[in-house]
């Protein structure tokens, strides 16, 4: 039921910038979070960002101070500000939500389809 589509994902030169945005097909409100994980060719899965639904925020430290995670509940997108790109963040990156309702036995997880972000010259 819950569907995630990621967008912005481009070519970009290392130092440049870019918004990648996760719409989802309800409110993000509901989420006990959402966020951001990464994969490049060869590699696994892993955290880049995510906003919590009590308001807090928490990045990798490979992107802490680069990377700003953005959330617009009237537009269910929660967004990805990425600065001074860098070659290492090239990666498929996939949105990711968490859902745990009352009647849930544990929470529900559920991903997007990815968005490809290349940094090189």
């Amino acid at each position: 039921q819950v569907q995630l589509v990621e967008s912005g994902g481009d070519l970009v030169q290392p130092g440049g910038s870019l918004r990648l945005s996760c719409v989802a097909s309800e409110s993000i409100s509901s989420f006990t979070s959402v966020g951001w994980y990464r994969q490049a060719p060869g590699k696994e899965r892993r955290f880049v960002a995510t906003t919590t639904s009590d308001g807090s925020f928490y990045y990798a430290d490979a992107v802490q101070g680069r990377f700003l995670v953005s959330r617009d509940n009237a537009k269910n997108t929660v967004y990805l500000q990425m600065d001074n790109l860098q070659p290492e963040d090239t990666a498929a990156y996939f949105c990711n939500a968490i859902l745990k309702r009352l009647s849930d036995s544990v929470p529900q997880s559920f991903w997007g389809q990815g968005t490809q972000v290349t940094v090189s010259s």
